[in-house]
């Protein structure tokens, strides 16, 4: 990483020279060349190399010491002093010397002296103030995805010991009862949790895969409820080659086993559809049935909704639509995103400029 990065700052400076280098060819070039007699006068360079000097001087010196340094009355001063000073030179050495008998018998003015020195100054030091102002713009871009990459790791690492602790406490209950089903729950506990360890380390997997886990998570949860209730997962127009975010829809099924298995004894009813459509949006339902009860109150507002909301903010920002509905009795969830294409690198924001999915992320409790 570090030698990348000294590798990067090695190339900007490299570029930021041969630029600067071009830059002060191409206004040497507009002073100095006279259309008239088609040449560059000598007399012109003479004049011309204090203005690159003190361009120099301001670029490399005063804007880094100073200026970026909000010392704005020191920065004022030093440029206000080295102009004066190109000023005077230009009035008692080179005037004196090429334009004795004319320009060097008097003075013009401030004004007009100001109006032969700031032009080339100003073209000159600007370049490197925008250039300086790129850079920066670049450095704060990298660090705003740096801080976003590891809070979405650390939002993303909150599923898996909750997850796991879980089905570790439910294992053990069918260990103890000896339970025929024993080794199935291990079974699909190791592929869920390979994919959730190993298999989902990148931002986004193809969806095939996420899906695949999904039936297996609902599986393993559904071996819980044995016959107190019914679980629908339905999958329907699975075509194309799309990726999407890793655990973001496991997040929701979830939620819905703790709803219903947390306050039901009886007639529990979870049902989960999800489509993709061929351009990529995806439609998630998951509803299920509960009775309201004390210990399931804060089930809706807990860390695992709240993380996947933050998710969806950071990964599809613009391009999902989320709504949560609670009554009474029933919890669902409807959750509308826009996919992108295996090996396609666009964010999914762009996908969504064009108003395939509506641009607004609703809770309604």
């Amino acid at each position: 990483m570090k030698i990348n990065s000294t590798n990067n700052a090695q190339s900007s400076y490299r570029l930021e020279l041969i630029m600067q280098v071009v830059l002060l060819v191409v206004v040497f070039l507009f002073y100095a060349f006279k259309r008239s007699t088609q040449e560059i006068e000598f007399n012109l360079i003479v004049f011309f190399i204090p203005y690159a000097i003190v361009s120099l001087i301001i670029s490399y010196k005063l804007l880094p010491d100073f200026l970026y340094k909000k010392k704005y009355w020191q920065f004022g001063l030093a440029v206000v002093c080295l102009v004066f000073l190109v000023m005077a030179l230009e009035e008692l050495v080179t005037e004196q010397i090429f334009y004795p008998d004319t320009r060097g018998k008097a003075f013009p003015g401030v004004f007009f002296g100001l109006v032969q020195i700031l032009p080339p100054v100003i073209i000159l030091s600007s370049f490197k103030f925008a250039w300086d102002a790129l850079m920066k713009q670049n450095e704060l871009e990298a660090l705003e995805q740096a801080v976003k990459d590891s809070q979405l790791q650390f939002l993303k690492s909150q599923i898996n010991p909750h997850f796991l602790f879980n089905n570790l406490n439910n294992l053990y209950s069918y260990a103890l009862e000896s339970s025929p089903k024993t080794p199935k729950i291990i079974l699909e506990l190791s592929n869920v949790l390979r994919y959730m360890l190993y298999e989902c380390k990148e931002e986004f997997v193809p969806l095939k895969k996420e899906i695949a886990q999904l039936e297996s998570f609902t599986e393993l949860n559904e071996l819980q409820i044995e016959e107190r209730g019914t679980v629908n997962f339905v999958k329907e127009n699975m075509t194309g080659s799309f990726q999407i975010a890793p655990l973001i829809l496991m997040v929701f099924i979830e939620n819905a086993f703790k709803h219903s298995q947390s306050s039901m004894a009886q007639d529990i009813s979870i049902d989960i559809t999800i489509s993709v459509s061929a351009d990529g949006e995806l439609r998630f339902n998951c509803k299920n049935n509960f009775q309201k009860q004390t210990n399931i109150d804060q089930l809706s507002k807990g860390i695992g909704l709240e993380n996947v909301r933050k998710r969806l903010e950071f990964l599809y920002p613009h391009s999902h639509e989320l709504n949560i509905r609670e009554t009474p009795n029933k919890f669902e969830v409807d959750l509308v995103m826009q996919l992108i294409a295996v090996g396609q690198t666009v964010d999914v924001s762009e996908n969504l400029s064009q108003g395939r999915v509506p641009l607004i992320e609703n809770v309604v409790t």
